[in-house]
Parts: C-alpha cells; sequence; structure tokens
C-alpha cells in the first residue's frame, strides 16, 4: 500500500500506525518529526504531477482542507481519493478509524484507544468561559458555527462566541469581536501563527490564551494530549 496525505493529521496518524506506508505528503506535514517522505506541496496547492508520480494505491484528503478541483484532478487520472469530513470529536474518531482501515492498517492502534478514552472520561467543566477564537489576521477571521475546534473548546468548557454564525468561518471587524468582551480571546499559532508579539495587542484588558494549533485543529494522535495542553494553556490565561 503507498499512501499519499493531503492533510497533517492525517499524516501523523498513518504514520504511527503504518510506517513505511506513506509514499508523500504536504510541506505542511510536520509530524511525527523527522518524518522523510516525499513532498507534494500545500494543502491548498499541490503538485498534482508529483503525487502522480509516486503512484499511490490511495490519496486521503479533507473537504475542508483540501479544494474539490484538486481532488476532482487526481481522480480523473485514476488515483483513489478518500475525503474525510470531522466537524466533531465524535466524527474525529470515526473517520480516523475509516482512514487507517483503508490504509491497511490491521488492527486498531493504541494511541486511538487512548486518545478516544481521554475524551469519553473528560470530567464535566465545573465552570464554562465565553471566547472569541480568531484562526486568521489582516482580515480578522473567527471560528463560526459547525467546527472542530469550536466542539474541542465546549468539551473544555469554552464556548465561543460565534458558534451560531451563519458561516463556518466568518469574517467580522476587529472592534465587533472586541464588544464580545468574552472571558478569554483563544489565540492558536496555526493556521495563522499567533504569538505574544503578534494577536494579543489586538485586544487590550481582555485575557489571552495562546494555545497550540495543533492539539486544537489536529485530529490524530495529538488528542490523546490535546485536553490536559489545551487546559493548561486556558489556565495560564486566566489564574
Amino acid at each position: 500500500m503507498r499512501v499519499v496525505s493531503l492533510v497533517p493529521s492525517l499524516t501523523e496518524a498513518v504514520a504511527r500506525s503504518a510506517p513505511g506506508t506513506l509514499a508523500g505528503a504536504t510541506d505542511w506535514c510536520t509530524h511525527p518529526p523527522g518524518l522523510d517522505v516525499v513532498r507534494v506541496g500545500g494543502t491548498k496547492n499541490p503538485k498534482s504531477d508529483r503525487i502522480l508520480s509516486l503512484t499511490p494505491d490511495l490519496v486521503i484528503a479533507n473537504e475542508e482542507e483540501n479544494r474539490a478541483p484538486d481532488l476532482a484532478a487526481l481522480r480523473a487520472a485514476g488515483v483513489e481519493v478518500l475525503v474525510t469530513e470531522i466537524r466533531d470529536v465524535p466524527q474525529a474518531f470515526r473517520e480516523l478509524a475509516r482512514v487507517l482501515d483503508a490504509c491497511g492498517v490491521p488492527a486498531r492502534p493504541r494511541w486511538l484507544d487512548e486518545a478516544e478514552e481521554t475524551w469519553s472520561s473528560l470530567p464535566e467543566p465545573q465552570t464554562r468561559l465565553t471566547a472569541v477564537v480568531p484562526v486568521w489576521r489582516r482580515p480578522w477571521m473567527v471560528l463560526g458555527r459547525d467546527t472542530f475546534a469550536g466542539d474541542v473548546l465546549a468539551r473544555l468548557g469554552v464556548d465561543h462566541a460565534h458558534a451560531t454564525h451563519p458561516d463556518r468561518y466568518p469574517r467580522l471587524p476587529l472592534e465587533e469581536l472586541r464588544a464580545c468582551a468574552p472571558d478569554v480571546v483563544v489565540l492558536p499559532d496555526e493556521p495563522y501563527r499567533f504569538t505574544g508579539d503578534d494577536g494579543p495587542e489586538a485586544f487590550p484588558g481582555l485575557p489571552c490564551a495562546l494555545v497550540s494549533g495543533r492539539h486544537l485543529t489536529w485530529y490524530g494522535p495529538s488528542l490523546a494530549e490535546a485536553p490536559r495542553v489545551l487546559g493548561l494553556a486556558l489556565r495560564a490565561a486566566r489564574p
């Protein structure tokens, strides 16, 4: 089985579960560290010719991270493409199991069981916080309705202000985001790389939690430690 992954979190999942199966991955596939495979461009602009040269048995993708025309072109060239859809934590586990089965993984990996147990055994949050969750700036974009990251936060006791917005990633003026007066502003380091010097200054007087984008938005082995890592970052923002 030769697999090309166009999704960083799925790359990590397959590499951990079936070493040697991956023939190619995107430039953004940073885990596991030291992954030695052919790089096939970005998630939004994969190099189809490079993918085809690898003669993959399967390309794994995601309906949000990858563009439909790119996937259609691969199918037209005779490549099987598996497209995942992940909008909440339970769906992540179902889709991960589907991907690993399609990649020929003979048995459910231990990390997947451990991750699912971690999330199923989370205690009910004692308090709930409101949050604004930017994912980009210039223009400002935030989490809206029906997102995996939004569900992750909700299960940790954080209700983001735009969960019922008609758009999944609305573009909103900064003044409107500030006017929400949330308990915390959650600033991940991907897709936009918010840092201590780039992000918090836009929300004066509001607590800002700088969080790992991998633990907030990835669905793979990082799920097992995501509640702990995100919880620490959220608590640090509101001592």
